[in-house]
């Protein structure tokens, strides 16, 4: 392309400047554009020519950090060969098996000069943008993809689970949305909630019950839920009941969920699975109903495929057990519809009594759900209980009630644990949701994560807060620059910028550590720090970025972040993209970093 061309006409103006940049595989924010024009336009006329187009050009191209590290590999410091290449790979990126092929083809993809790219050589330009591709991102690669193994029992995974998935503000007066199930969903959300109450005219309605917040059709609920179930991940999809409705609109929830999704729903046992849980890989494209249920897998079984259309049980939950082990239970009448029952299979939910109970008594398709603050208590005084609970049985964590605005508790306590379904309000953005959206990252994104052999492992003792004969990983980090950063609430780029590192996993892992601020600087400050972290159990840590602009009377300016899982980083020289508060990208605004890990 004839940079010439553009300015026939004389000079051009700053929508032009930043169209013409991003014509030429400049990625840039066009506040920053805006104000490097205005440094640029020498006239203060709002237009500039084609020599100060050149200039802007040269300071978004050029970044000082990567002509170092292209100088140390090239031989003339005018460009790089095949081996030279390969040699940066091999010494740098931890590609050891990086031979001329492997240089030949980022040739081939990166560098923009025709006779250059034909004599197999890579200019500057070249450079910069392989280390600005995707393949020089922090995260993996193979992470990307779903690369575990997906054939162990359901309970043996962390599952992406959200609470209250209706609500798109607070739990008191805020409008219920389908957007909540359709955003959860896209993020590759695996358990929704769903809190259904009679309606008028026989429909039941999903709402938050007993407040001010707007009602949904629960049929256009479940229409939405089909819609995108398997637009993320074709792993399984839970629907969490929170059931409040008479029998007879439970066999209208039954009909619609059945009409509905059809095949797809999971309606009776897998003859491979009569008396264990299946697998993610074995249900695929499958929905699941987790609600109570009436009678056994068996008798269900026996059932299906006769008409349970207008049958209804009263169940009397009624246990006879020592009475030197627990307290006698009241009988209390449950009145559950048959045909909503029978849709129950993997996923029963069975109220959570005592570790105890549920080692005498608790069925392999039972799964409890217990409150954060109850949850939390259990953790620090039964921890190996707890442990060995969630070995065996799916466990959903949910927010206390008091978080009517809600507000989320810090997940990773609860994966500590083992806890398979801990469910965050995804409508509520910081930093639980970012540790949330950075573990699922993992595994393609497809919401179900393999749980540590430590926390599968009927033989293991592993206790979170007591870490024994553990194999540490010491972690090192130069953080080098930032790349147009975002400019917060400011206009212009001169705000006074820093990176604070923090580690999350066991407790004796949690650490943080903080750059030095760079003054008015947010467009390509430069660090230069190194930190080094050695952290215990890497299989459970996440590590996240925080750039924030600091403010000396009312505090620091939250600017963006990226989290992600300490075994998904890739070593070298490499990118770290940022995300606003709401986990959107902030694309081309990252951080450059040299991570290096030794275990």
């Amino acid at each position: 392309m004839e940079i010439q061309d553009e300015f026939r006409g004389g000079k051009i103006n700053i929508e032009k400047t930043h169209r013409l940049l991003e014509k030429l595989d400049i990625p840039c924010n066009f506040g920053h554009v805006k104000n490097i024009f205005k440094d640029n336009d020498r006239l203060k006329q709002g237009r500039i020519t084609i020599e100060e187009f050149r200039a802007i050009y040269r300071t978004f191209a050029h970044r000082e950090e990567i002509a170092e590290i292209f100088n140390a590999y090239s031989e003339n410091r005018k460009i790089l060969f095949e081996n030279n290449l390969t040699k940066f790979l091999a010494q740098e990126q931890s590609r050891n098996k990086a031979n001329k092929a492997d240089a030949s083809d980022i040739i081939q993809k990166y560098e923009p000069i025709e006779e250059v790219k034909k004599a197999r050589q890579m200019s500057f330009e070249g450079f910069t943008r392989f280390m600005s591709s995707s393949e020089c991102l922090l995260f993996k690669q193979e992470c990307t993809k779903v690369y575990q193994d997906m054939s162990h029992s359901l309970k043996d995974y962390f599952i992406s689970s959200s609470h209250n998935t209706y609500l798109v503000s607070d739990q008191l007066v805020g409008p219920s949305d389908l957007w909540g199930y359709v955003s959860a969903l896209v993020k590759g959300c695996r358990c929704l909630e769903i809190d259904c109450w009679d309606g008028s005219q026989n429909e039941p309605v999903v709402y938050h019950g007993y407040t001010l917040t707007s009602k949904l059709l629960f049929k256009t609920v479940v229409q939405s839920i089909h819609k995108y179930a398997f637009m993320t991940s074709e792993y399984p999809v839970v629907l969490s009941l929170e059931n409040h409705c008479s029998s007879s609109q439970q066999e209208v929830m039954a009909d619609v969920l059945q009409t509905t999704f059809g095949d797809s729903l999971l309606s009776d046992l897998l003859d491979d699975y009569i008396d264990k849980l299946p697998s993610p890989e074995a249900l695929k494209f499958k929905v699941l109903v987790k609600n109570k249920k009436i009678g056994t897998l068996k008798e269900t079984h026996e059932r299906h495929g006769f008409n349970k259309l207008n049958q209804e049980t009263e169940m009397e939950e009624k246990k006879t057990l020592p009475i030197t082990l627990f307290k006698k239970k009241k009988v209390r009448k449950i009145r559950i519809s048959l045909a909503l029952s029978d849709l129950v299979i993997y996923t029963k939910a069975e109220k959570f009594k005592s570790f105890q109970y549920s080692r005498l008594y608790q069925q392999f398709n039972e799964n409890n759900s217990i409150g954060e603050t109850q949850a939390r208590k259990l953790s620090k005084t039964r921890a190996y209980e707890f442990i060995f609970h969630t070995k065996n049985f799916i466990t959903r964590i949910y927010p206390k009630a008091t978080r009517a605005d809600s507000s989320n508790f810090n997940p990773q306590e609860f994966w500590n644990i083992g806890c398979q379904m801990v469910a965050l309000n995804f409508q509520t953005p910081g930093l639980p949701m970012d540790l949330q959206n950075g573990k699922f990252l993992d595994n393609g994104g497809c919401g179900y994560i393999l749980k540590p052999h430590f926390l599968r492992d009927a033989k293991s003792n592993f206790n979170p807060s007591k870490i024994r004969d553990s194999n540490p990983l010491t972690l090192t980090m130069r953080l080098i620059s930032g790349i147009q950063l975002p400019l917060g609430n400011s206009s212009s780029n001169k705000i006074d910028t820093l990176v604070i590192v923090e580690v999350f996993g066991v407790p004796n892992d949690h650490m943080k550590q903080q750059t030095r601020v760079v003054k008015k600087n947010a467009f390509s400050p430069r660090w230069n720090e190194t930190f080094t972290f050695i952290i215990q159990v890497p299989e459970l840590a996440l590590i996240r970025f925080v750039v924030e602009n600091q403010g000396l009377l009312t505090g620091n300016e939250f600017l963006g972040q990226y989290t992600l899982p300490v075994l998904c980083m890739d070593k070298g020289y490499r990118r770290i993209p940022l995300c606003s508060k709401t986990g959107e990208s902030l694309e081309p605004a990252s951080l450059f970093v040299y991570v290096w890990y030794i275990r």
